[in-house]
């Protein structure tokens, strides 16, 4: 054991210790350079900025770097078709030679989507519904109908479409909605020359109420009175909100 210690004192140790420690630095000095070497560390092409360029002129900028591409194509409403709207990496990225820059271009046809079942919907859900479908509302109108502001038809053309129909994504869909007025007017019934018991029929199932009877005459068998005259009549309003009274004049049919 004494022996050792005093090995650990001489030079020869001295030296072999130093030269083990200067080959383990000189190994390491020596990959880490050559690595930088083999990876031109600190070296490199920039990525230029391709996005909003027509696709041409960025493949031919790409060419002049020796930097490859690759497409994929969207479409976009809003944006000019043939143009790069992404590109993968991103502008400034120091890359090597060769390297492959992934665009996105704005596709000059549009794809066809489905058109979504809007009629249990009213406008704003609607709107939002075609927006998620890549689709635009365009004019609207309105006709009779109880359900306010609800969907009743959608036209795309001038034509109506039904849901599933496919349309270019992007397209303006026209709308019908309801004007939350129509189920509540209904036509007024031609009560003239009906007995009385045939006018209150038609009067109640046109969802109408009915106001004062006027006996023109003597009655002497109410079971055979007709109408003369009505208010209001066919010729003074078509249509009339439910419950409206109508008020008739009655007389003794001569059997």
């Amino acid at each position: 054991m004494n022996k050792f210690w005093i090995y650990l004192k001489t030079k020869q140790f001295r030296n072999t210790i130093l030269m083990a420690v200067g080959t383990v630095l000189f190994v390491f000095l020596l990959a880490f350079f050559s690595l930088g070497i083999y990876t031109r560390h600190g070296s490199g092409i920039q990525v230029p900025q391709l996005q909003t360029l027509p696709i041409d002129k960025a493949i031919a900028l790409l060419k002049a770097q020796n930097l490859e591409y690759k497409i994929d194509s969207v479409y976009v409403p809003d944006e000019k078709p043939g143009s790069v709207v992404q590109q993968d990496p991103d502008p400034g990225t120091m890359v090597k030679e060769n390297r492959t820059i992934y665009l996105t271009v704005v596709t000059r046809i549009a794809p066809n989507v489905a058109l979504p079942d809007l009629e249990p919907y009213t406008y704003r859900e609607a709107l939002a519904t075609l927006s998620n479908y890549g689709l635009k509302v365009g004019d609207t109108t309105y006709k009779p109908d109880i359900a306010k502001d609800r969907i009743l038809e959608a036209h795309y053309n001038g034509q109506v479409i039904k849901p599933g129909s496919k349309v270019p994504k992007g397209s303006k869909i026209d709308l019908v909605l309801g004007n939350g007025e129509g189920a509540s007017m209904v036509n007024v019934p031609n009560l003239i020359n009906l007995d009385i018991d045939a006018a209150k029929f038609a009067i109640l199932g046109a969802k109408l109420t009915l106001g004062t009877i006027v006996y023109n005459g003597p009655v002497t068998d109410s079971s055979t009175l007709k109408v003369i005259a009505q208010s209001p009549n066919m010729v003074d309003s078509a249509k009339v909100n439910i419950g409206t009274r109508i008020n008739i004049t009655v007389t003794q049919s001569q059997k």
